[in-house]
């Protein structure tokens, strides 16, 4: 038996395996936890060549697994576009805007955000569409939302893509004129015009993919699942993993149906051809599949109706984006392939539907086949217990089970006991469903799980800013909390023979924290920080 590449002792590790949840030290091999156990019997395999670390007491565990995020995206955001000062009102908008302008050619595109959900009431005008204009200078805008869902989108954006006030999904005033407000689908031809004036050449997105996968390592996650990929995102992993550049696991979902992003190709001409962008850490194992939109914008699929008002009138419940009988066969015919399935749902109607069709499916002889219910901020209480009995994982993401603006903006269109009833954790995991934890980057503002965490655990927001608990009851214990970011989503992406605990033969992917957060109140988790990132025996972040 060779001897060990690295030995860690004297830690605080905290393995996430139920039949050896602490130990002092553990030791990596080739990429590959080789042993865990106590100082003495750890160290005790150091060849002359083992490099040896005393840990002084610090706290490790595994490498955190985000199981919803669009980290290409994110890092597109952060290398080529506007970033929107974070809550601005409209006078902060059109600010940034003006600023971004006079740094830009006349012909660029100004692209960007985001904006919060609970703005939507101040940019909802054409007098606002009109200092939008203003403060570009002619030049094209287009602005994503918190939800990354829905647009505000400047005039000259509107007559570059060829959207009219007539087209669905075009936010209109009183007196019917556009305010450049779209909503799901309504914005995609001007995504697409977008990228025809030029978007993002292959370089590019190999180098947003990497940001991406750094600002994840820096944050501790060393394995996600990215939620809808387009193919240049898939085929920009494929590239950085044959070069020794992918630091970290990724299974890609490939979209079936497209509502915001405006990418192409999709459907057939994606999902069944992923195969050729498989490496050793790139997994294109998913389909994904919009089932509804946002509840803000009354997107989302309820079973009973939203709240009054002058456009949806009294009985206006959303719909899915699919019928039962389409769902069913795209679930049925990926299945065929091999394929798992991630499906949003924000509704729980949409939930329902996906429960279902699985179970459909069950019965036909489907039986290893994964499904998500992406996000899940929803589910009618007769629907809790067929998680766990169906197999259908609870992805919980983003952050929004505390109180902040996506949960105000969701209180104007939902009777507030029904909008104050999100994201019944709780209950899920008691019923014996797993519960794999997401971030939704770059909707939630950082893909950082300890305020994930500090939710799950305190139902409270962690910045502070937004007063009181949402739904306390529904709390869930900090072990509990870091399994959904650990083995729960391992589990969830097909991971959990690779990653997601220290355990002997999986990769050695942990992380280094600057204390222990079982040691802390509760209401300090959100301070809890990275201080190294390792993913497959290799150092890949360290806090400077």
């Amino acid at each position: 038996m060779p001897h060990p590449d690295l030995i860690l002792v004297n830690g605080t590790i905290y393995t996430v395996d139920p039949a050896q949840p602490l130990a002092a030290a553990i030791a990596v091999t080739d990429g590959r936890i080789s042993a865990v156990g106590s100082s003495a019997e750890i160290e005790h395999l150091a060849g002359p060549s083992t490099e040896v670390r005393d840990l002084a007491g610090a706290f490790l565990m595994p490498g955190l697994i985000d199981a919803h995020n669009h980290h290409a995206i994110a890092g597109e955001e952060e290398l080529f576009q506007l970033r929107l000062p974070i809550g601005a009102h409209l006078d902060g908008i059109v600010s940034a805007v003006r600023d971004h302008a006079a740094r830009s050619s006349e012909e660029a595109w100004i692209v960007g955000g985001p904006w919060a959900s609970d703005r939507l009431g101040e940019i909802s005008s054409a007098d606002a569409l009109a200092r939008l204009d203003e403060a570009a200078g002619g030049r094209p805008v287009m602005l994503s939302d918190d939800s990354h869902h829905n647009r505000w989108v400047n005039s000259r954006a509107l007559e570059l893509a060829g959207v009219s006030a007539e087209h669905d999904g075009v936010v209109v005033d009183a007196d019917g004129r556009p305010t450049g407000v779209l909503f799901e689908a309504a914005g995609i031809p001007v995504a697409r015009a977008h990228r025809a004036a030029g978007g993002l050449t292959p370089e590019q997105s190999r180098l947003a993919s990497q940001r991406g996968v750094e600002i994840l390592n820096s944050f501790g996650v060393t394995a996600f699942q990215d939620a809808a990929v387009s193919a240049p995102t898939l085929e920009a992993l494929r590239s950085l993993d044959a070069s020794g550049d992918l630091d970290a696991w990724v299974v890609s979902s490939m979209l079936i149906n497209d509502e915001i992003f405006g990418y192409t190709p999709i459907g057939e001409d994606l999902v069944f051809d992923g195969e050729q962008y498989r490496t050793e850490h790139h997994r294109p194992d998913f389909v994904k599949i919009f089932l509804d939109g946002v509840p803000p914008t009354r997107t989302g699929a309820f079973i009973e109706p939203y709240l009054p008002d002058d456009v949806h009138g009294a009985h206006h419940h959303g719909e899915t984006l699919l019928p039962p009988e389409e769902l069913t066969d795209w679930l049925r015919r990926v299945a065929q392939r091999g394929l798992s399935a991630k499906i949003h749902c924000t509704g729980d109607a949409s939930a329902h539907a996906v429960l279902n069709a699985v179970e459909e499916l069950r019965e036909e002889g489907f039986a290893d086949t994964r499904y998500h219910v992406a996000h899940g901020q929803f589910i009618h209480p007769d629907d809790i217990t067929r998680f766990a009995e169906l197999g259908v994982v609870a992805e919980i993401s983003p952050f929004i089970w505390v109180p902040g603006p996506i949960v105000e903006a969701i209180r104007e269109v939902l009777p507030r006991e029904r909008a104050d009833r999100m994201q019944p954790n709780r209950d899920l995991l008691d019923a014996g469903a797993v519960v794999a934890g997401g971030s939704d980057w770059p909707v939630s503002v950082s893909p950082n799980a300890w305020e994930g965490i500090h939710g799950l655990v305190t139902r409270e927001d962690p910045s502070g800013q937004y007063p009181g608990a949402l739904w306390p009851e529904q709390a869930i214990t900090l072990e509990e909390a870091i399994a959904a970011f650990t083995i729960g989503a391992a589990s969830a992406l097909g991971l959990a023979e690779e990653t997601g605990s220290l355990e002997v033969g999986k990769s050695a992917d942990f992380i280094l924290l600057d204390r222990d957060p079982f040691a802390h109140p509760a209401g300090e988790l959100v301070q809890t920080t990275v201080a190294e990132t390792w993913f497959s025996g290799r150092r890949v972040y360290r806090r400077d």
